[in-house]
């Protein structure tokens, strides 16, 4: 029996990336709920509380990385609905990084019809994980705002 393969026409990105633009971590900042925030990863490490206090600390962080490490000093002040919600605060922030910054929106746009994998080896919900069976949540976020990004063309 002989099967026709056609190789995967996938993009990967790396949220962990400030180099890429499509990372949550590429340094794009833009205007969401009365502040500026220098990248998504910092908006949506921020958006884990109600607490002010927290969320200014995390949006003043200087890079990305450190933002995950301030909000896992407050981990018993995460808000109670996270798990909800969480999906939806990082489509909204990347999606207004993407329509404050045309170079951001142009490079998820280039994508065209790929799939867009993200490729973390330990990350099962926003990655791909490392056998692949992830859930890529992020990549989907990005697939979905390319999708309404195209509409707006």
């Amino acid at each position: 029996m002989i099967f026709n393969v056609t190789p995967r026409n996938d993009v990967y990105v790396s949220r962990q990336d400030v180099n890429n633009p499509l990372s949550s971590f590429s340094k794009f900042s833009f205007q969401l709920d009365d502040a500026e925030w220098p990248s998504a990863e910092h908006y949506y490490q921020a958006m884990k509380f109600e607490d002010e206090t927290i969320r200014e600390k995390i949006r003043q962080a200087p890079h990305p990385r450190d933002t995950a490490k301030l909000a896992k000093q407050h981990k018993k002040q995460i808000r109670k609905d996270w798990d909800s919600i969480k999906a939806t605060v990082m489509k909204r922030g990347t999606y207004i990084k993407c329509r404050t910054h045309k170079e951001v929106a142009t490079a998820l746009l280039k994508t065209a019809d790929k799939t867009i994998v993200e490729n973390s080896q330990f990350d099962y919900y926003w990655g791909c994980g490392r056998d692949g069976r992830g859930e890529n949540t992020y990549g989907k976020t990005l697939m979905d705002i390319r999708d309404k990004l195209s509409e707006l063309e």
